[in-house]
């Protein structure tokens, strides 16, 4: 396992994006457990990435306009969702003290739904993970296994101390409403920014 690629994963997994929106968000609005349970989700959409990636499934993103658009724009579409909601208080930033808290099942398969819908993490790991993987390597299936799992467990990881970070402050956020409100358009706002980032991203 080479520095390089445990620096640049680093650098990749902690570089605020949608997966460290969500996971914040979970830590602010419902506490730590549900930040882990956000970042689990997170990692886990990272799966249909790699699997991808050994399939080849992304050099079809990589070349093929039409397919690349169609997930592109279904990502901009669901980060403009996630801003709506946020912004409606049933979201990301839904607040529940004293409420039915949202179920496991359902912060998983938004996080999920968050990284399933990013193509360029498909083209990520189609771009990146082959050059940690030597020319000459006989059987290059189990080394670029290895090396997914490893960033895999980096991001789950990080966005834990995101999380965490978060839930460590939610009660300061919570019994001030000026501030809850105040970061919900925050946050509505950085899912809008994604969404146009994504929307004018290129192969």
């Amino acid at each position: 396992m080479s520095i390089e690629f445990l620096i640049t994963s680093l650098i990749v997994v902690a570089s605020p994006g949608t997966g460290v929106l969500v996971t914040l968000a979970a830590g602010l609005s419902r506490g730590t457990r549900a930040a882990v349970v956000a970042a689990f989700g997170c990692t886990l959409g990272i799966v249909p990435h790699m699997l991808a990636a050994i399939t080849g499934l992304a050099a079809l993103l990589h070349t093929s306009a039409l397919a690349f658009q169609a997930v592109k724009y279904a990502g901009v579409a669901y980060l403009l969702y996630m801003a709506w909601s946020t912004l409606k208080e049933h979201g990301a930033l839904r607040v529940e003290a004293g409420a039915t808290p949202r179920a496991d099942r359902e912060v998983i398969v938004s996080a999920i739904l968050v990284n399933l819908l990013n193509p360029k993490l498909s083209i990520f790991f189609f771009a990146f993970l082959p050059q940690f993987i030597g020319s000459g390597e006989a059987n290059p299936l189990p080394r670029m296994l290895e090396l997914s799992l490893v960033f895999m467990a980096m991001t789950f990881a990080v966005f834990v101390l995101y999380g965490v970070f978060a839930a460590s402050v939610r009660t300061h956020v919570v019994s001030r409403p000026r501030i809850l409100a105040w970061m919900r358009r925050t946050f509505a706002a950085a899912f809008v920014a994604l969404g146009a980032k994504l929307a004018f991203a290129e192969r």
